[in-house]
């Protein structure tokens, strides 16, 4: 590996490697698959070929262009694959996520405090309170939003 830290920018390019070619957990797929529609051959494999390069090399132009081609058509469906999954994989975050929340239900003339964001006018530094109020619900409406009094 890298013996001092001036070697940095020697093994970049095997990180970068690295990194396109591990399989993602919200996709099910690596990015190079994504992209080109095939896994990424590694060097090794090119000079002790495996069973892929054997079967490239042994073709005609004309089959190699058909085989092509047709794995051009299923890279469509692969990325339709990988949407799909990641729409789950979204949800199952969702779903953790909402677990922790717990759902309020406030009527009119009930008492509340409004929250100050950091990125609000109203925040006035590091040590100024994080809450405003106490402010009275004039209406509920649907979703959950309020008009406060």
């Amino acid at each position: 590996m890298v013996d001092n830290y001036e070697q940095w920018h020697e093994k970049i390019l095997f990180a970068l490697f690295e990194y396109c070619s591990t399989v993602r957990t919200s996709t099910g797929a690596t990015p190079y698959l994504l992209v080109y529609g095939t896994e990424a051959i590694i060097p090794i494999e090119v000079e002790i070929p495996c069973l892929r390069i054997i079967q490239e090399a042994e073709l005609s132009d004309v089959e190699w262009v058909r085989n092509w081609y047709e794995q051009l058509a299923l890279i469509d469906g692969k990325r339709m694959n990988v949407v799909c999954r990641d729409q789950l994989y979204q949800n199952r975050m969702a779903r953790a996520f909402n677990k922790n929340v717990r759902s309020r239900q406030f009527t009119q003339e009930q008492l509340v405090l409004k929250r100050i964001f950091p990125h609000q006018d109203e925040a006035k530094g590091k040590f100024s309170p994080n809450w405003k109020g106490p402010y009275m619900v004039h209406r509920v409406l649907t979703g959950g939003a309020l008009i406060l009094a």
